[in-house]
């Protein structure tokens, strides 16, 4: 993300295992720079990281809560994409009903292990304060690296284990690309939400499906097992097969109702019907 060319480039989503479009005017930066899903995959949950309060934690300790995570990995410094997608995402966010803290945590990691916990609270304090909730800080965790050389490497390893693959410059700077991922919470990969324009409905649905049911109403819980995720639309779409088993339900039901109707009123007027016999 040293010019124009590569931030714009940078921002530009890429469908999983796609990678980046590579042409001319794009920076040889971005080369390799991709996203590889891995749903499914549990996150490493015993890598130790730094909060932003300058005290040692791990994903395990802060999934121990029950309540799904919002992974966001990007760098404090990053002067474009990172701030482009927490800011997007704060603003979606905004209009969820469900909150940072009280239904899910947001978690953001930077890949740079040179960034100080002083830093990432700064950057905390910011997007806390834009989002404005009550009690959101407690469950929004800005993490960076161990200042070890063993503790350096702890980004990264996460960064593999969600398929976040990007690389350093020789400016110092990075080239990533813009994701976020949705971790239920047993440390699983849920959902991929790509770019840096995030729907508040998708995301909605996204946190309650990392939720696996502890999250939501019955008709949220119902709506998302009528829809699946697009990564070609970036959103939930309805699933016909889900809507044809339903539909298929309510027509035996109709049907079994009217029959059961049909046979009571039969009854009924068989009863009530005169004798034919002679006096």
């Amino acid at each position: 993300m040293t010019n124009s060319a590569s931030a714009q480039a940078s921002i530009a989503p890429f469908a999983p295992g796609e990678g980046p479009i590579l042409a001319d005017g794009v920076a040889k930066e971005m080369q390799g720079v991709d996203i590889l899903e891995h749903l499914g995959d549990t996150i490493p949950l015993t890598t130790v990281l730094i909060g932003d309060d300058g005290k040692e934690t791990t994903l395990g300790a802060i999934l121990a809560s029950g309540k799904p995570v919002m992974l966001h990995m990007g760098y404090y410094k990053c002067p474009m994409l990172c701030t482009l997608v927490l800011n997007e995402a704060i603003r979606s966010l905004s209009k969820v009903d469900l909150s940072i803290g009280k239904d899910f945590d947001l978690v953001s990691i930077s890949i740079n292990p040179k960034e100080s916990n002083e830093l990432a609270h700064a950057k905390k304090l910011g997007y806390m304060a834009e989002y404005g909730r009550a009690g959101s800080d407690q469950g929004a965790r800005f993490l960076t690296a161990p200042q070890t050389a063993e503790g350096a490497k702890a980004p990264a390893a996460i960064a593999e284990s969600v398929g976040f693959q990007y690389k350093e410059l020789p400016s110092g700077e990075y080239s990533h690309p813009a994701m976020l991922a949705m971790i239920a919470s047993d440390g699983r990969i849920v959902r991929y939400l790509y770019g840096v324009k995030f729907d508040p409905t998708t995301m909605r649905m996204a946190i309650v499906e990392a939720g696996e049911g502890k999250i939501g109403t019955p008709l949220d819980r119902f709506i998302l097992w009528c829809h699946q995720y697009d990564p070609a639309s970036q959103g939930y779409v309805v699933f016909a097969m889900r809507l044809m088993k339903i539909g298929g339900a309510v027509t035996v039901v109709v049907i079994a109702a009217g029959l059961i109707y049909m046979f009571r009123r039969g009854a009924r007027t068989s009863e009530l019907a005169p004798s034919s016999r002679p006096a």
